[in-house]
């Protein structure tokens, strides 16, 4: 079951930002995307239930703040505003988050999270996952994969190894082994291919934390990854160009 979510933003761009997100997630419905207050009550009207409320606060006539306050029913509600200024009156008004634009992915993430534990949770991860190439100065690229009802943070580099379980993968990094609702042909086709390589039906490997080689198995964080039949050619001619 998804969470049914209305947008009010009287910015076509803020709209579009958090549309492009909500459609990011399995358990996320968009069911009204409107400009000011008063088109969010017929929205509300309209589609009840709504579950989630992405609420501009600075909007003309009648203020996110304002609109909240009218509410007999409210749902859940995450403010967003470009304005630090309304963060203290917005959590005395118990909204789940405060969202400064402009509004960066993980930190979505985060306040969706604070949603999901009281409704029920999707067999499906996330439609696509998040790659972000040094998305803050200095830090490294990583992703977001959906584990344990959580969407957990894995820079790219601590990856070793990804291995396919039909439906799901197990990627393994060198503290802790996060299993999702993915598919590694997917994620192959996602993740950056000068580093991560297909060397079996049913492993994706991070090159860069190969350890030892045969020409049958690949050693990585401490384990021995098959090579399969039809990859020993390209995964040989890699390695060695690597050397």
């Amino acid at each position: 079951m998804s969470l049914r979510c209305i947008i009010v933003d009287d910015e076509p761009l803020a709209r579009e930002v958090i549309e492009a997100y909500c459609d990011r997630l399995d358990h996320l419905e968009i069911v009204a995307s409107v400009t000011n207050a008063m088109e969010a009550f017929g929205a509300l009207q309209e589609h009840a239930p709504v579950d989630v409320l992405f609420l501009d606060i600075q909007m003309p006539k009648l203020t996110g703040i304002d609109f909240l306050k009218s509410l007999h029913h409210k749902p859940k509600v995450i403010f967003t505003t470009a304005y630090r200024d309304y963060a203290l009156e917005g959590y005395d008004l118990d909204v789940v988050d405060y969202l400064l634009k402009p509004i960066a992915f993980d930190r979505f993430l985060k306040a969706v999270g604070k949603v999901l534990p009281s409704q029920p949770a999707t067999s499906a991860a996330i439609n696509d996952p998040d790659l972000t190439p040094n998305s803050a100065v200095g830090e490294a690229p990583y992703m977001f994969l959906k584990a344990d009802k959580k969407m957990v943070k894995l820079y790219l580099h601590e990856i070793g190894f990804i291995e396919s379980l039909k439906d799901y993968v197990r990627v393994f990094t060198p503290d802790k082994v996060v299993v999702s609702h993915q598919t590694l042909t997917y994620l192959e086709e996602k993740l950056p291919k000068d580093q991560f390589l297909r060397v079996h039906k049913s492993y994706l490997v991070n090159l860069s934390q190969v350890n030892a080689y045969s020409a049958t198995t690949l050693d990585i964080l401490d384990q021995e990854v098959p090579i399969g039949r039809s990859h020993k050619a390209e995964v040989m001619e890699r390695l060695q160009g690597a050397g």
